[in-house]
């Protein structure tokens, strides 16, 4: 009975192992097999460098997926999206898009790190002509890293001006305010063209209607400063720019010494926030106007399912949201036991984290409710749509409760705690597909704490563009391009098609099944065969051609060549995959086809001749899958 190609590679390289270690092997599932057999690494060598970390407990790594993929992209960017698509019609594309393409791709990439045991880039080993997807996975999540400590900074400095008797966003007496600062709307007083008030004066209906809130002017003039435009950066801001390097420390520490210490600081960050969640909601559902503020989240606009944007923010959303495409969850994987149930993982994941989302849109249009009730308008108007929506939905939040300064600082903590997990495990996630680069035999001490230190320093460097007056420019620019949209979909639809056509779906789901014992439902084979690669494929040509150029507040459109920066932002990680993929074929021997096949036959680890020895029963888990062996021959056959 001729077996897969694993099962061959297996045995021909097993061999050696076993004349090495005189025919004994110790399935710990850590040490590293490099090309032609050669082992890099181990439970601490001859060559004095260390095995591959594990997580102590499983926990540890759920916690950290939580952390990691349960973010600001929840609590700032679902509700934002929720706001500027009209409310509640952007969940129906959501849910949809959840079981179509993130769930599949979620389990993709962990299942994919667990079973090759390598970061971002040596987990394309698997197949080594595509090797160009961790390059471009390794960019887009340095970009991420880069712009999304902004709103850590961002969160940082309104938590240091939290410590006021009097909140500074609260009132209108500040050198930042403007004369059409209003601390009160009263629409409801406005009689007969007047009304009086003892702190503003009289003001007239029309001069009511062009009130701002001291919420809107503290973020736009006092943090923000911002600009006329991107070409107008102005200076930096002071204040802002020790908030970043304060924030950037603290992920330093978080991060350096590995997934050790990482994994105990996820339980405190990935779960202090809920709590400051639900004591928000309890405040903002018995705010007035509440109730229209949460109707208008959860009734959908019909209308809105014609328009290209909702469906693309809702495919976009799910992947930011989930974490894909970023080369990080492959990570967290790749330090699971090699027995792991990531299955089950995959799913609990899932519904905690779109399960927060829908729960942080209540917490959200509650408040957006009372704010529109109390100036008179529709909650549309209520407040600009953009990244600053935490900065105004919440604070007003936080300034309506008694003794506001400790429910300030309370919240800003929460948004800070949300936001470092994230990042510190996207920056681990960077660090270690780097150090997965070097070989064994290059370990040095302190390797790690350096290869950290690089990394933060060349983003606090990028990140000084965006604490002066234009930054908020230079902010949408990268959230608009560089990790978000477009290269998402993009480096999805790939990561399907490598790992169902070039490998293999079924030869991967009985990887899978080597790993967790049983083989997952059909469903996830399907998606990522057909159904997945069509959806995203599907958004990004939409994408394209409902393409809009960028703008911000919808008032200010962008000049040309800060287009022509976003899309070299986006390029930039996108042509990894086609480049890498040309460079690899034409530098190779042989004819197309010997090439192709050279090319794409997996590099093993050596924790793959472990648990894949001649020994091992690999008969027990082909009467899980749908057929017979011959069968199972016929497809490794025919994806070769």
């Amino acid at each position: 009975m001729e077996k897969s190609s694993l099962d061959a590679d297996c045995c021909a390289l097993n061999t050696v192992l076993v004349e090495e270690k005189k025919g004994h092997l110790i399935p710990n599932g850590n040490a590293h097999q490099g090309v032609n057999g050669t082992l890099n690494g181990g439970p601490i060598s001859a060559a004095g460098f260390p095995e591959r970390e594990t997580w102590t407990r499983q926990m540890d790594f759920m916690m950290s997926c939580v952390g990691f993929a349960v973010g600001l992209g929840n609590v700032w960017r679902f509700p934002y999206l929720c706001y500027k698509n009209g409310g509640g019609v952007f969940l129906i594309p959501y849910v949809l898009f959840i079981f179509l393409g993130g769930i599949p791709i979620f389990f993709l990439e962990i299942a994919l790190g667990q079973f090759m045991k390598a970061g971002s880039i040596n987990v394309w080993n698997i197949a080594p002509l595509f090797k160009g997807l961790g390059y471009a996975s390794m960019v887009i999540v340095f970009f991420c890293n880069t712009y999304y400590i902004m709103v850590l900074a961002w969160g940082f400095y309104y938590l240091i001006k939290s410590f006021n008797s009097t909140l500074p966003w609260s009132t209108c007496d500040n050198p930042w305010n403007t004369e059409n600062c209003i601390e009160i709307f009263r629409h409801d007083d406005c009689q007969n063209g007047t009304i009086g008030n003892s702190t503003f004066g009289n003001l007239t209906c029309e001069e009511l209607a062009n009130g701002r809130s001291p919420i809107i002017e503290f973020w736009e003039n006092k943090v923000l400063n911002i600009s006329d435009g991107l070409d107008e950066p102005g200076v930096i801001n002071w204040e802002l720019m020790l908030c970043l390097m304060a924030v950037w420390v603290m992920v330093y520490f978080c991060v350096w010494k590995g997934v050790k210490s990482t994994g105990k600081i996820v339980y405190f960050t990935a779960t202090f926030p809920y709590v400051v969640l639900i004591i928000l909601l309890v405040r903002g559902v018995t705010l007035p106007g509440a109730y229209d503020g949460i109707l208008y989240y959860v009734k959908p606009d019909w209308s809105k399912l014609g328009e290209a944007q909702v469906w693309i923010d809702a495919g976009t959303q799910i992947f930011f949201s989930y974490a894909i495409g970023l080369g990080a969850l492959t990570a967290l994987g790749s330090y699971n036991r090699f027995n792991n149930d990531c299955y089950k993982d995959a799913f609990v994941l899932a519904l905690i984290n779109s399960g927060t989302s829908f729960f942080s849109g209540f917490v959200v249009f509650s408040i957006l409710g009372f704010m529109a009730s109390e100036q008179g308008v529709d909650i549309s108007k209520v407040a600009e749509s953009g990244p600053g929506l935490a900065f105004i939905a919440y604070p007003k939040a936080v300034s309506l409760m008694p003794v506001a300064p400790v429910w300030a600082a309370l919240f800003f903590v929460m948004l800070l705690l949300l936001g470092l997990d994230s990042q510190f495990v996207g920056v681990e996630g960077f660090v270690t597909g780097i150090l997965d680069l070097f070989p064994g035999k290059y370990y040095m001490r302190y390797q790690r704490e350096i290869a950290v230190a690089i990394c933060c320093l060349l983003c606090f460097i990028i990140d000084l563009s965006m604490v002066t007056q234009g930054g908020m420019y230079v902010f949408q620019l990268f959230d608009y391009y560089s990790a978000s949209g477009m290269t998402l979909l993009w480096q999805a639809f790939w990561e399907c098609v490598v790992v169902a056509w070039v490998y293999g779906a079924d030869r991967f789901m009985d990887d899978i099944a080597r790993m967790i014992g049983y083989r997952p439902f059909p469903w996830m084979k399907w998606c990522w065969s057909f159904i997945t690669p069509c959806v995203c494929m599907g958004i990004f040509l939409f994408h394209l051609l409902n393409y809009k150029p960028l703008t911000y507040n919808n008032v200010y459109v962008y000049p040309w060549w800060g287009e022509v920066i976003g899309w070299c932002l986006a390029l930039s990680s996108m042509l990894c995959i086609p480049v890498s993929l040309v460079y690899k074929l034409s530098g190779a021997k042989g004819t197309f086809r010997e090439r192709w096949e050279n090319l794409t036959k997996p590099v093993w680890g050596g924790h793959h001749l472990e648990y894949m020895a001649p020994d091992t029963d690999i008969k027990s888990l082909a009467s899980l899958s749908p057929g017979t062996e011959e069968n199972k021959v016929i497809i490794f056959e025919s994806v070769m």
